[in-house]
């Protein structure tokens, strides 16, 4: 799929206007997997913050275990960071509306890049953690290779956890229809997270995700125990895998400070 030279021009399917002023941040989201689970909002409200209302598709709340490769990650106006352009991310994840505002919610966010963590937690108020990550193709047909991908947290400020799946795309590109699960779980605009007492907004922009179904073997995943919901007790995962996104993102803004 070719992609538009400036994708500032292409906004016709956002829910709501491009945030204001100038893009901080360009990174790409290659080889990721959407995993999925439905969960029952009251098995998920504790573990959100109070300043946020679960935002729901059909009644259920869903939660996400998404690894991917985060690519050319750079500034406005500048090249490619030379230490930190390319590293691997796995992020565990809800939606939540603030104000009537939807957006994605992080409970974790790890990375193979120090440099990253560090910057993101004190930038934007993300719990990003360090964990020793790998990824690797098997060989195979192209149509045929799987992905594999494992990641093993060692981060003082929280809980381990670790990730080991194989995963690849199933079937042809497509994207998600208006009012569908597919759209509900992924075109996000938004996120939001707590610094502090404050609530931070960032806000997103890229095309309409370039989706395929997936196929996935989870090996081991602990990444939403420290939630109270074990994977393997969740059921089987909604499976989806997008090869490659450009995203572009905003300065966070400070919302409100908790009384």
């Amino acid at each position: 799929m070719q992609r538009p030279t400036n994708i500032t021009e292409i906004v016709e399917h956002r829910p709501y206007p491009l945030a204001g002023g100038d893009w901080i941040m360009s990174q790409y989201w290659d080889r990721l997997l959407f995993a999925h689970w439905p969960v029952k909002p009251t098995d998920l409200r504790a573990t959100v913050p109070g300043q946020f209302e679960l935002d729901c598709f059909e009644g259920d709340a869903w939660i996400a275990v998404v690894p991917f490769i985060m690519n050319r990650v750079r500034f406005n106006r500048l090249p490619p960071l030379p230490i930190a352009s390319s590293f691997l991310e796995l992020n565990v994840r809800t939606y939540v509306k603030h104000k009537g505002e939807a957006g994605v919610y992080f409970f974790s966010l790890d990375a193979s890049s120090p440099l990253a963590v560090e910057a993101a937690r004190i930038w934007f108020g993300l719990p990003y953690l360090k964990a020793k990550m790998k990824a690797r193709f098997e060989e195979a047909e192209e149509q045929d290779k799987w992905l594999e991908y494992s990641s093993s947290r060692r981060d003082r400020r929280a809980v381990d956890a670790e990730l080991k799946v194989r995963y690849r795309p199933v079937g042809e590109i497509f994207e998600s229809e208006k009012g569908s699960l597919e759209e509900f779980l992924t075109e996000r605009y938004r996120l939001f997270s707590l610094k502090g007492n404050r609530v931070l907004k960032g806000e997103v922009h890229h095309i309409r995700w370039p989706l395929q179904k997936a196929e996935a073997e989870f090996e081991c995943n602990t990444m939403l125990n420290c939630l109270g919901l074990p994977a393997n007790k969740l059921g089987e995962p909604h499976l989806l895998y997008s090869e490659s996104l450009e995203t572009l993102e905003w300065a966070p803004v400070s919302l409100e400070t908790k009384s």
